[in-house]
């Protein structure tokens, strides 16, 4: 590499940035940074929650610990410590620590840092740690670039994503890291991280003496729905609302911080998919009020309403069928009220539909009836039509025997020709609908065993 390409700026951060420095000494600088930014962890023993990660004991814990981190994926929810951790490591870790955010930076501005990584390798003798913020943002070619340079060592790979990674991370990459899942961070941790920003004459808000109680903490905890960036915020937030000579954080301060707060949702990234599958779910469980609880997440999250509605069309085909044939019908039904009503009186069918669907009989028989079919289908190809119930519309084709045999069941005991057979001759016997004993898909049921009956009687 050129000198001159040395010279050139990069986006990238290397180390720890002057924020994180003067937060190491103790003697915090830039007050005028949010909370949540002061507050972040400069050792390992700062961190709160992931005791399924950074228990002394655990794998990631004596990677961090020994400075031999593998190339590694953490993967959670906002605000669960990846940054922080990221943070952490770029302290502790005796390799070169570059930070790049996918979102920000280019492959030009990649190839920039992965050189000088090689650079460093060759002539220093020392590794680099390349943390690569919000990774997901590269699409699965752009993640193809990491590839070599993770196998021949020039770099340590430390991905940070929201979103699932068997989704948003190339399959060639993931056989190369490892992937560490971050839950959100549960109450009692966000306590902790809420009382040490209190207290915190340096970092956080000690200075003001700001005096609450236990339980409004926990409170905002809960407010915070796992994520301590928005608790900080919204300790913040609250701190401000304080009257001058005010110290007494009270719940009402709480509650007009956290009015406008919004819920933990991204409609395009996992936790829509998360929350869908607890819909479907709960109506699968016949489980109304959870069924409702889930609906309405979604659409005060403002999720489409026509997305719920065609995920509540599918529902009543797929998990209730012939149970209820009317169920098909109310979502149908609520699909064209909504679209005549609009929000917000539209919300009414929605959740009209919803608590139908999860009251009413179950049967997949409709789903396995598909799947089986689709298999005799797979196994045997396109089976030729038996000539009986071939269309004999010509002269012609009536002679090659179209439609001869054929008996019409409108002629016999409740319409039904005992014995008769209607699939290709190599299925005959076959049978891929198997109604349940639920609802209405028993009287389906018991027809059948009558018409069966008779078929037997005959022989």
């Amino acid at each position: 590499m050129t000198s001159r390409s040395r010279t050139r700026p990069s986006r990238a951060v290397e180390g720890p940035t002057l924020l994180e420095a003067a937060a190491k000494r103790g003697k915090f600088e830039h007050l005028s940074a949010p909370l949540a930014d002061r507050m972040r962890p400069c050792s390992l023993e700062e961190m709160v929650g992931q005791p399924e990660l950074l228990s002394p004991g655990k794998l990631l814990y004596q990677a961090i610990e020994s400075d031999h981190l593998p190339s590694l994926i953490l993967w959670g929810p906002p605000g669960s410590g990846k940054t922080a951790l990221a943070r952490v490591l770029a302290h502790k870790t005796k390799s070169f620590f570059v930070s790049f955010s996918a979102v920000l930076g280019g492959l030009t501005e990649l190839r920039r840092i992965i050189d000088a990584a090689r650079e460093r390798r060759a002539f220093e003798a020392r590794s680099t740690t390349l943390f690569v913020d919000e990774i997901h943002h590269f699409n699965k070619s752009q993640q193809d670039a990491f590839l070599p340079h993770i196998e021949d060592g020039s770099i340590t790979l430390m991905g940070a994503t929201t979103e699932n990674p068997s989704f948003s991370v190339n399959a060639a990459l993931l056989s190369r890291v490892k992937v560490f899942r971050l839950e959100p961070l549960d109450e009692a941790s966000l306590v902790v991280l809420l009382e040490r920003a209190i207290a915190d004459r340096e970092r956080g808000l000690g200075a003001r003496e700001i005096r609450t109680l236990p339980a409004t903490l926990q409170m905002m905890a809960r407010a915070s729905d796992g994520d301590a960036r928005r608790a900080l915020g919204l300790l913040e937030a609250s701190a401000e609302l304080l009257a001058s000579g005010e110290l007494e954080l009270t719940v009402a301060h709480i509650q007009r911080a956290a009015e406008e707060r919004t819920l933990l949702y991204d409609k395009s990234g996992e936790e829509h998919y998360n929350i869908t599958s607890a819909l479907i779910k709960s109506l699968r469980g016949s489980d109304p009020d959870a069924a409702l609880y889930w609906l309405l997440r979604m659409l005060e999250a403002g999720d489409d309403p026509l997305f719920l509605l065609r995920r509540l069309m599918i529902f009543a085909s797929e998990d209730v069928g012939n149970a209820d044939p009317g169920a098909l019908a109310m979502a149908v039904h609520a699909d064209s009220a909504f679209r005549r009503m609009g929000m917000p009186e539209g919300i009414f069918p929605i959740a009209h539909a919803c608590l139908y669907l999860a009251s009413c009989p179950k049967s997949n028989a409709v789903l396995k009836a598909l799947d089986s079919a689709r298999k005799a289908i797979s196994q045997w190809g396109a089976l030729p039509v038996p000539n009986k119930l071939r269309n004999p519309v010509t002269g012609l084709v009536r002679e090659h025997g179209y439609g001869k045999d054929y008996h019409y069941p409108h002629e016999y005991e409740a319409s039904y020709v005992p014995g008769e057979t209607y699939l290709p001759d190599r299925l005959i016997g076959s049978r891929f609908y198997d109604p349940s004993d639920q609802g209405f898909e028993r009287k389906i049921k018991e027809r059948f065993e009558k018409l069966r009956a008779l078929a037997e009687k005959k022989t």
